[in-house]
């Protein structure tokens, strides 16, 4: 069996282990889709201090990284579920890859991420919110957001290798969640921001992905920005995946 063909049958039983717990699905995509159209609508008049902008349209780049910041988390404590049900055991007796295991997990959030971002642009451009870059915007900030949650579902799968523990996992997702979320360009303009967030805001990995899927929404093809996000998660992913790669190699060991 090759490595390809272990990883497909891998993501092939995440996806449908996904779509048999619907609730998990639900809820994933019930916060995201609350700040589009509650959050957004309540603080509409900072539309009014941004030179009287749709608050919606700034806000969409910043929930949509949300959704894939939160989905990311969840890697962790499935990896955890694998290990604890003694799924993973039984995997290594096989003659399966072992880097398909890893792998396939990682093609399957890739994905989720993917599949949730399309939902959450969708119901966007219901509230008239369409990228200024057209259908290649789309695809571009699609593209940015699943390559961001795989970068960042790296973090919650080396803890939940590392601590077993799915509780672990979601208290320090948890912690790391929120700051990073509310201190980034997300949600708020950084000309609005106390001077102290500001320069937190400036070195934040979620403000450099957010700016550049806000350009392509609002202005156009920036692509200083563009590469730049591209540079910020590529080394994110290195130090993530590196992570991740260390510890599973501890448990299958």
């Amino acid at each position: 069996m090759t490595l390809v063909s272990d990883s497909y049958y891998m993501f092939v039983r995440w996806m449908k282990k996904l779509v048999r717990n619907p609730i998990l699905l639900f809820f994933s995509l019930f916060q995201p889709i609350i700040f589009l159209v509650l959050f957004t609508q309540l603080f509409s008049s900072f539309g009014l201090l941004l030179g009287g902008i749709n608050y919606t349209i700034f806000a969409t780049a910043g929930i949509v990284l949300q959704n894939a910041f939160s989905s990311a988390f969840q890697s962790g404590t499935a990896v955890v579920d694998d290990i604890k049900s003694g799924f993973l055991t039984k995997m290594l007796a096989t003659p399966a890859s072992r880097a398909s295991i890893l792998l396939g997990r990682l093609l399957s959030d890739a994905f989720r991420v993917f599949a949730q971002s399309l939902i959450i642009l969708v119901l966007a451009y219901g509230l008239g919110v369409f990228p200024t870059t057209g259908f290649v915007g789309y695809v571009l900030i699609l593209f940015t957001v699943a390559f961001f949650g795989l970068a960042w579902s790296g973090i919650s799968l080396a803890l939940g290798l590392r601590t077993k523990s799915a509780e672990t996992v979601f208290g320090i997702a948890g912690t790391l969640t929120f700051p990073l979320l509310f201190m980034s360009t997300a949600l708020m303009d950084k000309r609005l921001m106390p001077e102290w967030m500001k320069n937190v805001s400036a070195y934040n990995p979620i403000s450099f992905a957010v700016n550049a899927i806000r350009d392509l929404i609002m202005v156009g093809y920036n692509w200083n920005s563009f590469f730049l996000s591209f540079g910020v998660i590529s080394l994110i992913a290195i130090l993530t995946m590196g992570a991740t790669i260390y510890e599973f190699k501890k448990v299958v060991s």
